[in-house]
């Protein structure tokens, strides 16, 4: 489980940091074609806040990145688990205020990461007998 977790948490920041690259770099390129229902003249208006939105992208994948390269293996699936916290939250809100698919692109796999990471964390711990 503990080898899935890591799949799903490069995944996820791999993901993270295509969102990133796509508000901070091609919001006004890209953005008209991911969302075709906004208005044309919106994209040059908002690229500001996107770029903002695209660093927050950034922190979360760098964060994701961070736990995979730790040694140690309970801080590892702490800042892992504490990551994919932030992006399940981050899921969650956009799928209430902008879009319900929000959930299952960010929060959905955020949430299997920290149901693995945590399965994997309990069968790692020696048992008593």
């Amino acid at each position: 489980m503990l080898k899935l977790a890591k799949v799903l948490i490069g995944l996820i920041a791999a993901l993270h940091i295509y969102i990133a690259w796509f508000e901070i770099f091609a919001w006004e390129v890209r953005g008209p074609r991911v969302f075709p229902t906004f208005p044309a003249e919106l994209f040059s208006q908002t690229t500001a806040m996107a770029a903002n939105q695209g660093l927050y992208n950034g922190f979360l994948a760098a964060g994701l990145i961070w736990s995979l390269l730790i040694k140690d293996a309970k801080w590892q699936a702490n800042v892992a688990f504490c990551f994919l916290a932030f992006v399940a939250t981050a899921g969650l809100f956009g799928a209430f205020t902008v879009s319900p698919r929000i959930a299952i692109i960010q929060a959905v796999p955020a949430f299997a990461a920290m149901i693995c990471l945590f399965i994997g964390r309990l069968n790692a711990r020696p048992q008593l007998s």
